[in-house]
């Protein structure tokens, strides 16, 4: 191992690790990548993060830490992207768990910096909700980036915090994140975004989808979420941002409470206590209302008046974007059914295709 990058949040943040590693240090030799196992419920219907028990064929780094190859399955009913991530990417991904909290995660990260003696050691966030401080009115998911932050700030090697994208992932606006950074160490492009383009056909992730569209240039106002969050695409959006570890951790109130924790249990109660809610209670609500949904057919005619009449209401709100994933929630549709609206919506008007996302002018 030449490199070490730790995705804050998982999921997308994965994905984006990628991209930066490449962009600031050339890939060649690609960095392993210690991330969660910790999916939206449209790819894992299971709340919460995956720990290495979920998984069948993972392969051993340390005594605490497992990749995920390219042939490793989760456990069913459990989902995972990282499989296919390892088969689709160079690089080796390796699970963090975090059911022993932050002391688990901080073994974790001692284990592979003693073993494998990186070079460097990144933290990446795409979105910047890392530099919360935990009260803010519009954050969502604090937990896995606070435990994530918790963990590095306690390694004994120099860690450098890195936020891509400031605000894409809709929590803390890009202005208010403006003073909690540091400076901008990159601007990606489109030919660095480049690689990932196939693996932001199928994953799910809308802050990294957003992040490669504005390194391809494409501006204006997104949709995502199942709450149509409206995120603005502009300049900012491809940024790469270094802040200050140690600042971050102190600010981070969250971070603070969880440094010590030696279960998820222990961590989730101090996200109830600081920030008033812990999001996989809201995984384990809406997971619940997912189960008691009743499968509609898909009716390729339906589906696309349906389309039309959300496109023509997000235009007058000035939305000009969208996700597959916030169109496959707005739909209620199932999850699996994602890659069939996607493949109708590009066969038929492939026009407002603008990969990764959907635009909507000149729809209906």
């Amino acid at each position: 191992m030449t490199r070490l990058i730790v995705a804050a949040g998982g999921g997308g943040d994965a994905v984006a690790a990628a991209v930066v590693d490449a962009a600031l240090y050339g890939g060649d030799e690609p960095a392993v990548i210690l991330t969660y196992a910790w999916d939206r419920l449209i790819v894992d219907p299971v709340p919460g993060p995956r720990g290495a028990a979920d998984f069948r064929g993972l392969r051993r780094l340390t005594h605490s830490v497992r990749a995920v190859p390219a042939d490793a399955r989760p456990v069913a009913p459990a989902g995972s992207t990282l499989p296919r991530l390892a088969a689709e990417l160079t690089y080796t991904f390796a699970l963090l768990d975090p059911h022993h909290g932050v002391e688990g995660m901080t073994r974790q990260l001692d284990e592979l910096i003693a073993e494998f003696s990186p070079s460097t050691v990144d933290l990446l966030d795409v979105g910047g909700d890392i530099l919360a401080r935990g009260d803010e009115t519009g954050l969502k998911s604090p937990l896995g980036d606070a435990l994530s932050l918790a963990a590095c700030a306690r390694a004994d090697v120099p860690i450098r915090l890195l936020v891509a994208g400031p605000g894409l992932d809709g929590e803390i606006p890009a202005d208010v994140l403006r003073d909690r950074l540091g400076s901008r160490v990159h601007t990606l492009t489109a030919e660095q975004v480049e690689p990932v383009s196939a693996v932001l056909e199928w994953h799910p992730s809308e802050a990294t989808a957003m992040l490669a569209a504005t390194a391809r240039g494409i501006r204006g106002l997104c949709e995502i979420r199942d709450s149509g969050l409206p995120v603005p695409l502009t300049d900012e959006g491809p940024a790469v941002y270094e802040a200050d570890l140690r600042k971050a951790a102190e600010r981070n109130a969250l971070a603070r409470a969880v440094r010590t924790t030696t279960s998820l249990a222990e961590a989730e109660r101090h996200s109830r206590e600081v920030c008033g809610f812990s999001e996989i209670d809201y995984e384990r609500a809406k997971a619940q209302r997912l189960s008691d949904r009743t499968s509609v057919a898909f009716d390729d005619a339906a589906v696309l008046a349906r389309v039309a009449h959300i496109a023509a209401a997000a235009r007058t709100q000035g939305i000009t974007h969208t996700t597959f994933r916030r169109l496959t929630e707005a739909l209620g549709l199932p999850g699996t059914q994602r890659r069939d609206l996607r493949a109708l919506l590009i066969s038929t008007r492939p026009a407002n295709y603008t990969p990764p996302l959907w635009h909507f002018g000149g729809q209906g």
